[in-house]
């Protein structure tokens, strides 16, 4: 009998891959979740069983919104959300309803990998934008706005996947400014948001959603839940809402996961949600700084900026060829993410992505030795 694959995790025993971007298997809260269950079944309220409302399930939004209001310090309107499959499917909703094939649109430099090839699976041009330690550079920005017009922007802004840096608040009014300006929309990916292990980021960008049709903010559960919920949300102008609910995808299958969003509106009523952000948080800042020390003393010759916050660190390796590091590190049993999978140009090629959310403290070190030996060796 043919053995199928569970999960997109398949690793060697032994293999330790710093450049998993998954969150640790202990880390998933099975027990929260069960909680949640349980109370959900008991209730015997089948409705979210049935095809859901188009935006996402009325009282689920609703739960959400207060979270976020608790959150953020102000008031967020449910109707300004949106239901989504996780991250990506609303990427891929974005695409579909606002781009043509051949369209053009801004991305940073580097940028997340996969939402490049998403890019590529709609034929879309994507122009880099450079970026700096406070994130995306405007100036570049307003170059390139003087020889192409973008669909949409597309940006991580804080603790950005794979640099880890954050975009500044000045930048942030700005770059909403060009977007009302010059017409174009900016979705902003804001998964690592709640994320943070020091000083917190400044406002998401969802805080300009309720005035600002040109803005749009994307985030999801998988990183501060399970990847396996799939489950997210958009929050946006009221105008994006209706456009995103009344596609064609939803007025067919109507809203996304009206089942497991039921399931998870308990935990966010019942306060876990929030208790699971703050184990998180201090699970993963443990792991960040144990990440920085086995960088400093046994590659001394790594050059990075220390995140606050996210999964990732963005070193770079003089003189190293990163693709060629990857495919030979791996008869050391560790593996990196190489730098030009974040590049839609094929740069950064002596870039590595290294992550600390997969790992504890003790196989993080032992990746980077295993790492530092594999630069010894001289293959």
């Amino acid at each position: 009998m043919t053995t199928l694959p569970v999960t997109q995790i398949s690793l060697p025993p032994g293999f330790i891959d710093l450049g998993m971007g998954n969150p640790d298997f202990d880390l998933l809260p099975m027990e929260l979740l069960h909680r949640s269950a349980e109370t959900y079944f008991a209730a015997g309220d089948r409705r979210t069983l049935q095809y859901g409302a188009e935006a996402g399930d009325g009282n689920f939004r609703r739960a959400l919104a207060d979270f976020l209001s608790a959150a953020g310090g102000s008031r967020v309107d449910p109707g300004l959300l949106f239901v989504t499959a996780g991250a990506s499917s609303a990427l891929d909703l974005i695409c579909s309803l606002y781009t043509r094939p051949g369209d053009v649109i801004f991305a940073e430099e580097p940028s997340y990998f996969l939402a490049l090839r998403l890019f590529a699976d709609h034929g879309l041009r994507v122009i880099p934008i450079p970026m700096d330690e406070d994130g995306l550079q405007i100036d570049a920005l307003e170059e390139r706005l003087a020889e192409s017009r973008p669909k949409f922007v597309y940006t991580i802004p804080t603790f950005q996947n794979p640099s880890g840096r954050t975009l500044s608040q000045p930048r942030r009014d700005k770059l909403v400014e060009l977007a009302q300006r010059h017409d174009f929309l900016v979705v902003a990916d804001e998964v690592y948001q709640s994320l943070h292990y020091g000083q917190e980021p400044p406002q998401p960008f969802a805080a300009f959603a309720a005035d600002v049709e040109q803005v749009v903010s994307v985030n999801s559960f998988s990183k501060i839940l399970a990847p396996g919920l799939r489950l997210g949300w958009v929050q946006a102008h009221a105008k994006v809402i209706g456009r995103l609910a009344g596609s064609g995808l939803l007025d067919s299958g109507g809203g996304m996961n009206p089942f497991t969003s039921a399931i998870v509106r308990g935990m966010v009523e019942s306060g876990g949600l929030a208790e699971n952000i703050a184990h998180l948080r201090l699970e993963y800042a443990r792991r960040l700084q144990a990440l920085d020390a086995a960088l400093r003393w046994h590659i001394p010759a790594a050059e990075y900026s220390l995140p606050q916050g996210g999964f990732f660190f963005w070193v770079r390796l003089p003189g190293v060829d990163a693709g060629g590091l990857r495919r030979q590190a791996q008869a050391f049993e560790v593996g990196i993410r190489q730098g030009a999978l974040f590049s839609s140009r094929n740069g950064m090629q002596d870039y590595v992505r290294l992550s600390f959310c997969f790992y504890g403290e003790e196989d993080l070190e032992q990746g980077v030795i295993r790492l530092r030996n594999y630069l010894e060796s001289g293959v």
